[in-house]
C-alpha cells in the first residue's frame, strides 16, 4: 500500500475518532478508512470525475466519499 494512502487513512481515522465517529474498534484502522482515503486520492488525481463507491455500508464510507447502496446505482 502506498505511503500516501497510509498517511491519509491515518488522518481520516484520527479525525473521525476526534469527532466521536469511529468506523471500527479502538485500535483498528479498518477498510472503510483505507477505501475512503484511496477514493479521495483518486478524485484528486482526476478532477471533474465523479466517483461513487458501491457498497452495503453507506453509513461509514459516506463520511469519506460519495457512497450508495450497490443496488441503487444505475
Amino acid at each position: 500500500m502506498s505511503p500516501i494512502i497510509i498517511k491519509l487513512s491515518a488522518e481520516l481515522w484520527a479525525e473521525n475518532r476526534r469527532l466521536g465517529l469511529p468506523t471500527a474498534e479502538l485500535n483498528n484502522t479498518d477498510a472503510d478508512v483505507i477505501i475512503g482515503a484511496t477514493c479521495q486520492l483518486i478524485q484528486e488525481e482526476y478532477p471533474g470525475q465523479r466517483l461513487i463507491v458501491a457498497t452495503t455500508n453507506v453509513k461509514h464510507l459516506s463520511r469519506f466519499i460519495e457512497a450508495k447502496q450497490w443496488t441503487e446505482i444505475n
